[in-house]
């Protein structure tokens, strides 16, 4: 298990296995999910229009994992299908929100 969120700097946590992870939306993690993604303000106009795929959500929680304790995708995957669409979209939007705000 990671340290508590800092919801100041947009963190939040998930339950990957069982194991609680924190999700730290930091500058290197975001170029990477938007190299793969797509532009995050593109990601963010999805996201209000309910049309996230899985896919997306999946990545965009596994790119914000710190990468010395990151399980692997299918397991995020894994986590995401079993906590259901409206629970992950709550890290979603708490990683999205703090793009959209920037540092307080």
């Amino acid at each position: 298990m990671s340290a508590a969120p800092n919801a100041m700097r947009g963190e939040c946590e998930i339950a990957i296995a069982g194991v609680r992870h924190v999700l730290r939306p930091s500058f290197e993690s975001l170029v990477l999910a938007e190299a793969e993604l797509g532009s995050l303000f593109a990601l963010v106009e999805r996201a209000s229009q309910g049309a996230l795929t899985l896919t997306e959500i999946a990545a965009l929680l596994w790119h914000c994992l710190p990468a010395d304790n990151r399980p692997d995708r299918a397991a995020v995957g894994q986590a995401v299908v079993g906590m259901g669409l409206v629970a992950a979209t709550r890290p979603v939007r708490a990683i999205l929100a703090q793009v959209l705000q920037g540092e307080t």
